[in-house]
């Protein structure tokens, strides 16, 4: 009988210790699984309020948080593409302000090599145009046929019947008959009708290329004005014996021809 209740005790009394034991790790294990859930709120509600200021940044609306990356890594690849941005801006800028500089410096150089071509033309046609004046060319026909009486000796002596003596002589005399047409050599204007006191009656053309002709010892010189543009051909005058330095001698006309304000040969520029 006391066996028997002592074999019921043990058992009791096992009972208790391991319904101890399934309670204590019944308690156990929900206090761990408490802690972990507090834990994992702790956690998402940290990464939420980071995710909420990335969000909140200004260049949120530009880079958004990848999966698999934290938040740290995201926005330290946000600061890089943001300085990548910057540095790019930078460098195009310059770039930029460079190419423009370097326009407008070429663009200036050509400019100023232009202005200055074109300066030298205009210098160079101008001077083109001036020589071309000087050296046009004008052709001469005989004021009057007829024989050279004197020839055309400014450099040397000739001798002069009405002085008597011998003289230079700056121009040919052609005789002719006594009221012979006389008429111009080139085209020209007529510069002046005088009464020389040694060449009489005396009528000065002027011509292209710097040339002048004078007609002297005419009877009459009616036939143009001064001031009036001629033909060559047309007539001027008539042969006279005005001029005092060479009325001894037959009717002719002084005939002299300039080129430059220098007196130069007329049978080098036309046929007698």
């Amino acid at each position: 009988m006391g066996e028997h209740f002592n074999e019921k005790e043990e058992k009791i009394t096992k009972g208790m210790i391991i319904s101890g034991i399934v309670i204590i790790a019944i308690l156990a294990t929900t206090l761990i699984v408490y802690l972990m859930n507090v834990n994992n709120s702790n956690t998402n509600e940290e990464i939420f309020e980071e995710i909420g200021e990335v969000r909140n940044s200004d260049d949120s609306e530009r880079v958004s948080t990848p999966m698999g990356k934290t938040v740290d890594e995201a926005s330290n690849e946000l600061n890089e593409v943001t300085n990548t941005n910057v540095e790019s801006n930078t460098t195009n800028v310059t770039n930029t302000t460079n190419t423009t500089n370097t326009t407008s410096s070429n663009s200036t150089s050509k400019t100023k090599e232009s202005e200055n071509t074109s300066k030298t033309n205009k210098t160079e046609n101008t001077t083109k145009q001036e020589e071309a004046v000087e050296e046009k060319e004008v052709k001469f026909t005989c004021p009057i046929k007829g024989e050279i009486i004197r020839e055309f000796a400014p450099d040397s002596l000739v001798y002069s019947n009405t002085l008597e003596e011998w003289i230079t002589h700056s121009g040919i005399d052609i005789k002719a008959d006594k009221t012979s047409v006389i008429t111009a050599a080139a085209d020209g204007e007529v510069e002046s009708i005088k009464n020389d006191p040694r060449y009489g009656l005396t009528v000065i053309v002027n011509h292209d290329g710097g040339f002048q002709t004078v007609y002297a010892n005419l009877l009459t010189a009616e036939f143009v004005v001064e001031g009036e543009k001629i033909e060559a051909g047309q007539t001027i005058g008539t042969v006279g014996n005005t001029a005092t330095f060479e009325i001894s001698d037959d009717y002719h006309l002084h005939f002299e021809l300039l080129k430059n304000g220098e007196y130069i040969n007329p049978t080098n520029y036309m046929e007698f």
